[in-house]
């Protein structure tokens, strides 16, 4: 049974009430590119990098994992696997979130829609598998979760498919931090709205949560070379991101982006109240902030690459200060630095390969480290001696990205590595009850 917006109304004004009360105290976002609402923040050295890698047939288990690497430079074992959790089946891992309390860290994945819950706070060098929730499709109608988002005690979660038709059309489903389904959003089909789903980002000053737009089931798992031939497949690709009221979760405005807009990152910039994404398929970079009269505009503001080799934007990371922006392309393997200055205007300054294919970018919170890594999705990763799976850290001095380390997931019989979150030994304590 699909689930559409049926909280009772006293469960609507706790949520509402509890967002309410975080507004004015959330903190800016950790290492860049998380949920204001995560409470603790690496503000020095982290500690971990912890990778959510998809399982590859016939190498180690076969298992989705999740993935601890020391980042510390200071360790003996810089640079090393320490753990690694597996999951027991293989599902396309791709993103995951921490809780508001970054006790816990959310991994799903886009093949069978299981959300998988690490505890990350009892030993933080070592995560353990607390809990799996499998009945999202059957809860909520929904496909492939995505995007896993703090809220105060709870976490949203953005599919990307839905059950139906497999296609684009989707929503956001809202879970309490101890995984128990508390609502389900649909994305917008009116006023504009395609449907489609794929980042969520909130900017609390303005009660605005923004989400942008990708694709569905039927096309991000079918080969990448078939699919990009296959002109009515490429129409089924988001041209949309959609301004919520946060208190409410209500779409407000649908601001046409063409091109498969993907990540957001808002300005972290106490004065600043503007987002940028990227979009896939136009190579662009998109500017969402409010004119003169306060209404929400998107407009693109820079090209990335050379968009007739499409490049393939993938991943972007913001600076603290929110006047630089990397940028990763997936085709050629480069990183890219933009001087966001003037938003309006943003200069790319820098470029390096970083990879043969190069997906994910993190940053420190000091913008002095830098992570990447190789995998996308297992049928559109290259193939042969193209296909490098990796996380690669750099250190990056304001005119060069030089690498420090590399972790050879193909070597370690570990997957393809895709999403990275930082972590830190100083968070260890009792865990909390579930």
């Amino acid at each position: 049974m699909v689930m559409r917006q049926t909280l009772r109304a006293g469960v609507v004004t706790a949520l509402c009430l509890g967002i309410v009360g975080a507004l004015a105290g959330a903190a800016h976002a950790d290492e860049t590119c998380n949920s204001p609402y995560v409470t603790k923040l690496i503000k020095g050295q982290e500690d971990y990098v912890y990778v959510w890698a998809l399982g590859v047939e016939g190498l180690g288990d076969g298992s989705d994992k999740l993935v601890t690497v020391d980042a510390n430079p200071k360790s003996r074992r810089y640079g090393k696997v320490l753990n690694s959790v597996s999951v027991g089946s293989r599902g396309e891992a791709h993103h995951m979130g921490f809780t508001d309390d970054r006790r816990f860290l959310w991994a799903g994945g886009l093949a069978d829609s299981k959300i998988h819950v690490f505890d990350i706070g009892t030993d933080p060098a070592r995560p353990k598998l607390v809990q799996t929730i499998g009945d999202l499709v059957e809860r909520t109608g929904y496909v492939g979760p995505h995007t896993y988002y703090a809220l105060p005690g709870r976490m949203l979660v953005q599919a990307l498919s839905n059950n139906r038709d497999k296609g684009g059309v989707t929503g956001m489903a809202l879970y309490n931090n101890r995984g128990a389904l508390i609502a389900a959003y649909p994305m917008p089909t009116d006023g504009g709205g395609d449907g489609y789903g794929y980042d969520l980002a909130v900017n609390p000053k303005k009660n605005v949560l923004l989400t942008s737009s990708f694709t569905g089931f039927n096309n991000y798992t079918r080969p990448l070379g078939e699919l990009v031939n296959d002109a009515e497949a490429m129409k089924r690709f988001g041209n949309t991101m959609v301004v919520w009221d946060l208190k409410a979760m209500k779409a407000r405005t649908v601001l046409s982006v063409p091109g498969a807009p993907l990540e957001i990152r808002w300005s972290l910039a106490p004065a600043d109240n503007w987002a940028v994404a990227a979009t896939a398929l136009t190579s662009k970079i998109w500017l969402v902030k409010q004119d003169a009269a306060g209404q929400w505009q998107a407009r693109d503001v820079a090209t990335i690459g050379d968009p007739a080799k499409i490049p393939l934007p993938v991943d972007i990371s913001i600076t603290r200060d929110g006047k630089g922006l990397w940028v990763n392309t997936f085709m050629d393997g480069t990183t890219r630095y933009f001087d966001l200055s003037n938003p309006e205007a943003p200069r790319q300054t820098y470029q390096k390969v970083t990879g043969k294919q190069v997906n994910m970018i993190s940053q420190s919170w000091d913008g002095k480290r830098v992570y990447i890594t190789s995998s996308l999705l297992a049928n559109w990763d290259k193939g042969g001696a193209d296909n490098e799976q990796f996380l690669r850290g750099f250190t990056w001095d304001g005119k060069e990205l030089t690498q420090v380390f590399e972790v050879d997931f193909n070597q370690e019989k570990l997957g393809r590595a895709h999403h990275m979150k930082l972590g830190s030994k100083s968070f260890r304590g009792a865990p909390t009850p579930r």
